[in-house]
């Protein structure tokens, strides 16, 4: 199954954490609880717990004000230069911990490796009063990915551009370039790579006469097609017959239509024109980028249903 987005990948992968952590750092708190804060005894404690601790990158016990009263507990055993070490301007410190159980913190950026990373801080109580806290770091390359990939919305976004473009766009006006010149020739060499030629995904820039393309036979590589290429019918030839793709959200009939709505939006205004746009089949989105600089990703027949008038806002 496919998580629905991002953040709810995001949130379950947390989730499993939080549930394989609870135990083993509640257990090393209480051990902590019962003895005298003194360097080489926290040192004893946090080292035998270390080991039950999947994927723990450093192990260490603050006091209240984040200065660190041990070393740093690692695979490579203790790390002397960190007691002392003052860790209240990191980011995880500046959370609001909970005053029973654990905090998983945000991921943040670490301070050794330059690395993502995240860190659970478990509350030590003795006699009932917090007296510290117990901080397990985790390197995010070493935890496993326990959750599917999330899959991209399927929601019509909008997402403004630069403000400057935007102030000024009515004192610029569309320069007719080589592919509008010769724009249904050049649709209908993509439509014949899109349907015939294994074609899955396209960027397609207007204004300096390119697109950008990737086909299935090689789909880890973007190919290039300049102006030159897209005005030779042959550029067929390059790519070997594919039927079209069953698992394909966008249906091959409507590859036509989709281009000539592209045309109708780059020719219907010479100010609010189309300056870029791009189509995946598999995703069935549709991305629009105009000449104010915002750009819309939408379902390819939420595109379709709107006509110039629309965008042009008449």
């Amino acid at each position: 199954m496919i998580e629905n987005n991002w953040k709810d990948s995001i949130n379950k992968q947390r989730d499993i954490l939080k549930l394989s952590l609870c135990g083993p750092l509640q257990t090393i708190a209480e051990k902590c609880a019962a003895i005298d804060f003194t360097r080489d005894k926290i040192n004893n404690i946090l080292l035998k717990g270390f080991l039950t601790i999947p994927n723990c990158t450093y192990l260490y016990l603050t006091d209240l004000n984040g200065v660190q009263l041990c070393d740093n507990i690692s695979k490579e055993g203790l790390l002397e230069d960190h007691f002392g070490r003052d860790r209240s301007a990191r980011p995880y410190m500046k959370e609001v911990v909970p005053t029973e159980g654990f905090l998983l913190s945000d991921a943040y950026i670490s301070m050794n490796l330059n690395r993502p990373s995240i860190t659970a801080l478990q509350v030590v109580k003795k006699e009932g009063e917090v007296v510290g806290f117990l901080g397990a770091d985790f390197d995010l390359r070493s935890l496993p990915v326990t959750t599917k990939l999330y899959q991209e919305s399927d929601q019509w976004r909008q997402i403004k551009g630069d403000p400057s473009i935007r102030s000024l766009v009515f004192q610029q006006s569309r320069t007719e370039s080589i592919l509008d010149q010769n724009i249904d020739q050049i649709f209908i060499i993509l439509e014949e790579l899109f349907t015939e030629r294994g074609m899955f995904q396209g960027v397609f820039h207007f204004s300096s006469s390119r697109a950008t393309v990737w086909v299935m036979d090689d789909p880890y590589r973007y190919r290039i097609l300049d102006q030159e290429a897209l005005l030779d019918t042959d550029i067929c030839m390059a790519y070997p017959k594919r039927p079209y793709p069953d698992d394909a959200l966008i249906p091959m009939e409507t590859i036509k239509t989709i281009f000539k709505t592209m045309k109708e939006l780059r020719m219907a205004d010479d100010t609010i024109y189309l300056r870029s746009s791009s189509i995946n089949i598999f995703n069935g989105l549709i991305s629009l980028t105009f000449s104010c600089d915002g750009s819309h990703y939408m379902p390819y027949h939420e595109f379709l249903e709107k006509n110039a008038s629309f965008w042009g806002g008449s």
